[in-house]
Order: structure tokens, then sequence, then C-alpha cells
């Protein structure tokens, strides 16, 4: 039986052959992928932007503040609860007014640190949010005492003030000293027979709330 003659390369042609050929394949993959649309970025869960929106590390600063003013006072469980979740849906609606009433400068400043400004929450939806927290955190504050609680909505009052056009002026450090003023005396006005503040406590945290003014870019 006569044998097949081999090309003057032998062995090593074929091989060479095969490894050109799986070459080529892979330069297609290569080109397909690169020729191929992105894969489009999955959008962030809207309920995280909307807590991103709230200025969650001053919110949750203010809030364990006051939890520890009102363990250090002497509040009992309940009247803790009510004083920190009063403040923590004050500070919510503080947080979100914020964001909602500046969306229009933060996406002409390209703040992409601000999720309404990069679209991954709209602004009428951060201010029915804010509007939400505001409307809870009047009974809750009333619920800790009459006195105390119209103290310390005097105290969002002045933040949303702030929100809403006195940060532009002059008089911007008041509304941080008014807010952080107010919460002191509003633990202290919602222990039993609503003792009066101490004075020296609430200038030194109106005091501290200028400060934070000073360090704030909004």
């Amino acid at each position: 039986m006569r044998r097949r003659a081999r090309g003057p390369c032998g062995p090593a042609c074929g091989s060479w052959r095969r490894g050109r050929a799986y070459d080529g394949r892979m330069d297609a993959v290569e080109r397909a992928a690169r020729s191929a649309p992105a894969a489009p970025q999955r959008p962030a869960s809207g309920a995280l932007s909307l807590l991103g929106a709230c200025h969650p590390g001053p919110t949750a600063a203010v809030t364990v503040l006051v939890a520890g003013l009102a363990v250090a006072s002497g509040q009992g469980a309940r009247g803790t609860l009510f004083a920190t979740a009063a403040v923590f849906a004050g500070q919510l609606s503080i947080g979100w007014s914020n964001d909602a009433v500046d969306a229009a400068r933060d996406v002409a400043a390209g703040r992409r640190d601000k999720p309404v400004a990069r679209g991954a929450v709209p602004a009428s939806g951060v201010l029915a949010a804010a509007l939400l927290a505001f409307a809870l955190c009047v009974p809750l504050s009333l619920l800790f005492g009459p006195l105390a609680g119209a103290v310390h909505l005097a105290g969002v009052a002045a933040a949303w003030a702030y929100n809403l056009g006195l940060k532009a002026t002059v008089l911007s450090p008041v509304p941080y000293a008014v807010g952080f003023g107010s919460l002191p005396a509003f633990v202290a006005l919602g222990l039993p027979g609503a003792p009066a503040p101490a004075w020296r406590v609430v200038v030194a945290v109106a005091l501290l709330g200028v400060g934070a003014r000073a360090g704030t870019a909004s």
C-alpha cells in the first residue's frame, strides 16, 4: 500500500495551520465583543437613591446626638423613643427639602454626588418625601410635650427657611444656631415638669451649629 507523500513542511505545517485558524477565530470574537453595544448599567434602587438625598450623614449624626442627650438627661425608654423619632423625621424633612429645592442648581453645577442631580430620583419625589417626613415630625414632636414640640418644630422650620433661600444671605448662620440650639432645649422641656434647659448647653450647641454652617457647601 502506497503512503501519501507529505508536503515539504511535514507535521509542523498542520500545527501552524491550526494555530492560524484558532487565532483567526479569537480575533473574530474580540472584534465582535468590541463592536457589540455595552450592556446598560442597572439603575440604582429608587429607595437607596431617595435615602441618599436625605443627607444621611448629618441626619444620622443629629439623631444620635439627641438620643444620647435624652438618655443622659434621664429620659425613660418611651421618652427617648419619641424624642429620637421626632428628630429623625425632622432631619429627613430638612435633608430632602434641601436637595429638592437645590435640584436645578445642583444639575447646573454637575453635582454627581447628589441623587437628584444625576437623575437617580426625581425632585418631585424628594419634595413629596420631605413633606411627608415633616407631617410625621409634627405629631411626634408634640407627643414629647407641647412646649418641647413647639421648640423642636421652630428649629425644623428654621432649617426649612435656610433651604428655601436664607442660605444665600448674610443671615445664613442663624437657622443653624436656632436649629441646633433647639435640640437640647427640646430634650430638657420633654422631661417631667418641663424644666428650663441649661442656657450654657443651648448656647454651646447653637455655636456648634454655626460652626457646622461654616463647614458646609449646601
